[in-house]
């Protein structure tokens, strides 16, 4: 099992930066360079705990399907999504917000685990790990971004 940690400071309100964890909108935004869409499930708003969503993406030149679940969700806390089916023995996200002296930290646990056992784990090492760290940093810095210039108004309901 591999797992990345992640923290953001933003300066902005606890609701807005747990609110656009949860954005539809903002997922497709923060993961455009691999062309992720929805293509079953909830692919606007905000998600909420029992929610599923199927997400199509291009990673190494390869299009990819990936269902996720919102398995838990304590507003404005703390969400996690779990997987349903991929390509992954299995993937873990928790999403944790605290407010301290005037900032949002958001705290991402990113755990997952590859299939093909040996290959699965060199392959993991060699390019997996470090492309899945990006994708998780371009995420946070595009919520951070959001958060912080009032263009959360863009896509969250107000």
């Amino acid at each position: 099992m591999t797992t990345i940690e992640l923290y953001t400071y933003i300066k902005a309100p606890i609701t807005v930066c747990f609110n656009l964890s949860r954005s539809a909108e903002l997922h497709m935004i923060s993961t455009s360079k691999t062309d992720e869409k929805v293509i079953a499930g909830r692919s606007s708003g905000l998600f909420e705990k029992g929610d599923t969503v199927t997400w199509k993406a291009r990673h190494f030149g390869v299009y990819h399907t990936l269902q996720m679940e919102i398995s838990a969700l304590s507003f404005p806390y703390s969400f996690e999504d779990r997987m349903v089916r991929g390509p992954f023995k299995s993937i873990c996200h928790n999403h944790h917000f605290q407010e301290a002296n005037g900032l949002t930290v958001m705290k991402d646990v990113f755990q997952y685990e590859v299939p093909f056992s040996l290959f699965g784990q060199l392959f993991n090492q060699m390019i997996l790990r470090k492309h899945m760290r990006n994708l998780l940093e371009e995420r946070n810095r595009t919520i951070k971004e959001y958060a912080e210039s009032n263009r959360w108004r863009e896509v969250l309901p107000v």
